[in-house]
């Protein structure tokens, strides 16, 4: 097992190179003037030319290129010109607070998703199905931001139920010692249960918004997957065998159709990871969605470099926790293949 799991993130350094070269051609190729955004509005054009020359963008093109893969085998993700820090220690610090959110915004969303998707299944055209219908169809229709400041404007400002929905803890209190960077875990840790509910809090909205948006493909998949597996000739034969309706729906049924289920949840958290920019804006989040698009905003190149790099390393490492997850659930599929 171990070398399997080896040779495939072997096999997936190619596309972290082209991810590499893909990233740093199109980042030249975004509208804008790092060096006159940096020299101010009044610069002159000496004075702009100045400044390229201490960013390096003076240089040949292939140059540029050459250092950036020379820092990158150094572990060197660049300086933020906007901040001043480097961005290896920028995304440190930024994507535990991204993932955090995610997280439980995946969990959330499996936990109505799931039981959702089954329920609808196994009565098709009853009142709980149209309920699944109208929730997915509600979830792919309200766009985030617009859910997100609806339950900011209902809990927080109408009915003061949420606290302030800036950043991840209420400005009295004080981080717990860092540990993982996910402050549940972190606070849990220190033994705080104040500091761990107040951060639980400040999650709610956040994560509730995110789950809405991200209900509603996992239900689909659940109902559809579930739909062809219920009719087939195994669980036809495990009906007539006696066998009780619990045992047919979670052994024989949801066990067979958790693969596509499992497939969409990888595609749905890479997409979460990459579109948390808009939950995080909109409640004052410090992830790095956030963080890249203020980069972005500035033309400063090595924040939006290393945040697609940061994400292409995810996706690898997603993409080999659902190769496992294929062979927990069915031992007949195999990685190799």
């Amino acid at each position: 097992m171990g070398r399997i799991v080896l040779r495939r993130l072997l096999s997936a350094l190619p596309n972290l190179a082209g991810v590499v070269v893909v990233t740093f051609v199109l980042t030249r190729a975004i509208p804008g003037d790092p060096a006159a955004y940096f020299a101010g509005p009044a610069a002159s054009v000496e004075a702009i030319e100045q400044v390229r020359a201490q960013l390096g963008l003076d240089k040949p093109l292939l140059d540029q290129f050459l250092a950036y893969v020379a820092s990158l085998a150094r572990g060197d993700l660049g300086l933020s010109l906007t901040t001043g820090q480097p961005v290896l220690d920028e995304l440190m610090s930024r994507l535990p607070a991204s993932l955090e959110l995610v997280l439980l915004a995946l969990v959330l969303a499996c936990a109505v998703a799931l039981p959702l998707g089954v329920a609808a299944a196994t009565r098709p055209g009853s009142w709980i199905d149209q309920v699944a219908r109208l929730v997915t169809t509600a979830g792919v229709s309200l766009p985030a931001f617009f859910t997100g400041l609806l339950l900011a404007y209902v809990f927080y400002f109408l009915l003061g139920w949420a606290p302030s929905p800036l950043g991840r803890l209420d400005p009295m209190y004080s981080p717990p010692p860092a540990v993982t960077g996910l402050y549940l875990v972190d606070a849990a840790l220190a033994g705080d249960a104040t500091l761990w509910w107040a951060a639980f809090r400040q999650l709610i909205l956040p994560v509730v918004t995110m789950a809405i948006f991200v209900t509603a493909p996992i239900a689909r998949m659940t109902r559809a997957s579930m739909l062809a597996v219920l009719s087939s000739d195994f669980v036809r034969t495990a009906r007539a065998s006696g066998l009780s309706r619990h045992t047919v729906l979670v052994r024989y049924a949801l066990r067979n159709a958790l693969l596509p289920v499992v497939t969409t949840l990888g595609m749905v958290f890479g997409f979460m990871i990459s579109s948390s920019v808009v939950i995080e804006k909109v409640f004052g989040w410090p992830g790095v969605g956030s963080y890249v698009i203020d980069a972005l905003t500035a033309s400063d190149y090595a924040p939006v470099q290393g945040f697609v790099l940061t994400m292409g390393l995810l996706f690898v490492l997603l993409n080999l926790a659902i190769d496992l997850l294929y062979v927990l659930i069915d031992p007949r599929v195999t990685i190799e293949a």
